[in-house]
């Protein structure tokens, strides 16, 4: 089974820019997408060529989202919402025969930092209370836009980015707390100390081209999974969005 994740910067967008193709060469199972940018309508009348389709818009318009792509039927799909304010489409979960796959498209600090305390003292807490809840009935996948480089090794300038959001000691901190729950990093399971290699840049001074990026986008597992999993990959040659595809292989 191979499961992939893609923040695609606008499902619309992405579509006229190869996704089909990329759709048609790597064959999923299951596609989790962030930032869909669209209505539930608007995603269906897509009509993307899979036997089921769940998508959670934010409700602010062409902003957020999250959407579940898949050729397995779930079992139950839920939208789930941490936070009180207005629903921003962050979370969307498939229940299926072996495990939970959530697929989530966590808040970014902003570049005043003033979610920040928002993801330190709500977000992450809550977030990781309720994977750990689930993962009494059974294994969990998490995957999606976690925003945030979890060590120096995860982007290509951390000296210069200490304070920046995405790179703060309070978010790592936070995602060290997740893996301490319980949850392994995929791709660093497999690859401990691969090197430049990412998963978003800025469409600023040529960065993708430069390969001046961040891995913030991520497979973890449940310890339990672990066994299952044969590789966790992150397909940067694919184009199409800011982010480029991973994934992971059961």
């Amino acid at each position: 089974m191979e499961i992939y994740s893609w923040n695609v910067n606008g499902l619309r967008a992405v579509v006229k820019k190869g996704f089909l193709n990329f759709l048609d060469e790597k064959n999923p199972s299951i596609v989790c997408l962030q930032e869909i940018k669209c209505t539930e309508h608007q995603g269906i009348e897509m009509n993307l060529p899979f036997d089921h389709s769940f998508y959670f818009p934010a409700e602010k318009k062409g902003y957020s989202g999250t959407a579940i792509l898949s050729n397995i039927k779930p079992l139950q799909i839920k939208k789930i919402q941490l936070e009180d304010n207005p629903s921003e489409g962050r979370i969307i979960e498939g229940k299926f025969d072996d495990f939970f796959l959530v697929n989530v498209y966590t808040p970014n600090s902003k570049s005043d930092l003033s979610r920040l305390k928002f993801r330190q003292t709500q977000w992450e807490p809550n977030f990781r209370k309720y994977l750990k809840s689930i993962e009494k009935e059974k294994p969990v996948i998490v995957c999606g836009d976690l925003n945030v480089a979890h060590e120096e090794i995860d982007l290509a300038n951390p000296k210069t980015n200490r304070k920046n959001a995405g790179f703060t000691d309070e978010e790592r901190g936070q995602m060290n707390e997740l893996i301490k729950s319980g949850f392994v990093d995929t791709f660093r399971h497999f690859n401990p100390n691969l090197e430049n290699v990412y998963t978003w840049w800025s469409y600023r001074a040529g960065a993708r081209r430069r390969n001046v990026g961040w891995r913030i986008d991520y497979f973890l597992c449940s310890k339990v999974l672990l066994p299952k999993v044969k590789d966790s990959k992150i397909h940067n040659e694919i184009e199409g969005s800011d982010h480029c595809p991973i994934s992971l292989s059961l």
